[in-house]
């Protein structure tokens, strides 16, 4: 919706934005569907993520529940469930939207924050209009400007997150931050977070997580039974989907990928170089480097970014069944096991990371940094020289939203697998 009327050029640069975004969306789009060994189930997704970008609609459930927008994966859907809304995922990886947002806010500011203010100053994307209330987790100083931004804009709450995840004194701050969080929730949704909503919720989201983790075991196979690109489409997706359409979606995408499994139907060849990528989030459209790691001859099969697995990992474990119990537990969920590089000790993210390179067969390790994005970047010396010890290479890859750097992308990406298969050559 547009909150004010726009003078004739206004509209025709409105306009101009709207049919730029949509045609870049469905270049990509197209780029990932050509990709071959896509599943039948994963149509949906597809149809989901067309719907979102290329046709600039809104979300269709069959719900009239208030919409609340996250911009982290550390704000507890089962919370937002349990007042009755529907969580939003609205992190942009808009290449047009992030044009506009230059203007906006400082040149060395993180693409991710660009593109989100440019969608929410145009007024065309329903998914950001229609939303009741934005939860902001403050995870950096980029997030913490956006937060102050947004406020100006629509009705935004800041949900501050601890440095630490170590003490007690840790989890405390963060169940404090849940339990105010409450009553904001409740006065947009005007219904009451009572132990039976939440306790259904967290049954909700469990079983997405169980699905999710049949998922990951599905993605583990040698040779590949699902493009990794795919699987990104298929999480991006997630951020746009009640739970329990995508827990259901899902759930008939891993009964084809058994099937593939049983008939020994692959989407790789055992020799081509197996792939992770982690780093900063990759989020549609901008999904351009893992199509040039698959386009180039590799096989993406890991993904550690908060645009990935990791917003359905690790379950909320309740031993306390009492309401304190419940949200002691979802404060242990979205902290304890997460590899954000927020959190001040980080030694956790390394060895998950270390733990899926082993799980997944994992050859080598596509570390992404988006321009500005400081908090990740940081992390990238640890990380090159940890892996060093395991002989797993590794190349960090810096990136922009915009396509000015795909050959450049494209030449590096090419090398490092060329250089994983030179390495297996020799082995041999």
């Amino acid at each position: 919706m547009i909150n004010k009327k726009l003078t004739p050029s206004e509209e025709r640069q409105r306009q101009r934005f709207i049919e730029k975004s949509s045609r870049v969306s469905a270049k990509y789009l197209r780029r990932l569907t050509e990709l071959k060994g896509a599943p039948d189930t994963l149509k949906p997704f597809i149809d989901v993520l067309e719907n979102i970008y290329v046709n600039m609609d809104g979300p269709h459930f069959n719900t009239k529940k208030p919409l609340i927008g996250t911009y982290c994966v550390m704000v507890p859907q089962e919370l937002i469930y349990a007042a009755g809304g529907q969580p939003i995922k609205l992190c942009s990886g808009s290449y047009t939207a992030f044009s506009i947002g230059d203007d906006l806010v400082p040149r060395d500011a993180c693409p991710l924050i660009k593109a989100v203010m440019g969608y929410q100053t145009m007024c065309v994307m329903p998914i950001y209009d229609d939303c009741s209330m934005m939860i902001v987790p403050i995870t950096c100083d980029c997030k913490k400007k956006m937060a102050g931004m947004l406020k100006d804009l629509v009705n935004t709450y800041s949900f501050h997150i601890p440095t630490s995840k170590e003490d007690d004194t840790d989890l405390d701050q963060i169940v404090n931050e849940l339990y105010e969080l409450i009553p904001a929730l409740e006065s947009v949704t005007g219904q009451s977070i009572t132990h039976k909503s939440l306790s259904e919720s967290l049954d909700q989201v469990g079983f997405a997580q169980y699905q999710m983790t049949r998922f990951n075991e599905f993605k583990k196979n040698q040779p590949a039974l699902i493009k990794g690109t795919h699987a990104m489409a298929v999480m991006n997706a997630s951020s746009y989907m009640p739970i329990n359409d995508f827990s259901e979606k899902l759930y008939l995408l891993n009964q084809e990928l058994a099937k593939r499994k049983k008939s020994k139907v692959f989407v790789s060849q055992k020799k081509e170089p197996r792939l992770m990528v982690t780093g900063s989030p990759i989020i549609f459209p901008n999904i351009k480097i893992p199509l040039l790691i698959e386009e180039m001859g590799g096989s993406l099969v890991a993904d550690e970014t908060c645009m990935g697995e990791r917003s359905l990992y690790d379950p909320a474990v309740v031993v306390d069944q009492s309401f304190d119990g419940m949200m002691r537990a979802l404060a242990n969920r979205y902290t304890r096991p997460c590899t954000c590089p927020t959190f001040v000790n980080n030694d956790q993210r390394i060895f998950r990371i270390k733990q899926m390179i082993k799980d997944h067969q994992v050859e080598g390790v596509i570390y992404h940094v988006l321009r500005g994005c400081l908090v990740y970047d940081f992390e990238y010396q640890m990380l090159e020289e940890e892996l060093g010890k395991l002989n797993v290479p590794i190349i960090r890859v810096e990136s922009d939203y915009n396509e000015e750097d795909i050959e450049q992308l494209r030449i590096r990406i090419e090398a490092f697998i060329e250089l994983i298969k030179l390495k297996d050559l020799q082995k041999k």
